[in-house]
C-alpha cells in the first residue's frame, strides 16, 4: 500500500506522546516497538479518522479493514480482512498469535475491540 506504518506512528507518537497509552513505562516514543503495540495501533487509526463501527454483522466488514481484539484477560490482538472467504462467506483474517501469520476464519472468534479503514490518503 505504499505506507511505512513504522514511520508514521513513530512520528504521530513523537508529536502527540501524550494522547498514546501509558501502558509500558516509556517516557518517550521508541521507534522500535511502538508501531507493533495493539493499543497504540487503536490510538494512531483513531486519531487519523480510520475508525469504524464495530458490527457484529459479516457484511460489515471489507478486504484491508483492520481488526482489534481482546483475546482474554486485556491481551490485544490485531489482523486484516483479506479477499478470501470462509465457506459462510464470512472473510478470513490474515494475523498472528504466536504461531507464524495464518489466515483463518477468526473474525468473531474473540471479543471485537476496533474496527478501522486506513489508507495512505489519510
Amino acid at each position: 500500500m505504499g505506507i511505512d506504518l513504522q514511520k508514521e506512528v513513530h512520528e504521530d507518537m513523537r508529536a502527540h506522546f501524550s494522547e498514546y497509552p501509558r501502558r509500558w513505562g516509556l517516557r518517550a516514543p521508541d521507534s522500535n516497538i511502538d508501531h507493533r503495540r495493539v493499543p497504540n495501533l487503536q490510538t494512531y487509526f483513531s486519531r487519523k479518522g480510520a475508525a469504524l463501527p464495530i458490527s457484529r454483522e459479516a457484511r460489515g466488514y471489507r478486504p484491508g479493514d483492520l481488526i482489534t481484539w481482546d483475546l482474554g484477560g486485556g491481551v490485544p490482538h490485531i489482523g486484516i480482512a483479506v479477499n478470501q472467504r470462509a465457506p459462510d462467506g464470512r472473510l478470513l483474517i490474515l494475523h498472528n498469535v504466536g504461531q507464524g501469520p495464518k489466515i483463518e476464519d477468526v473474525l468473531f472468534r474473540w471479543k471485537i475491540t476496533g474496527h478501522y479503514r486506513y489508507s495512505k490518503s489519510r
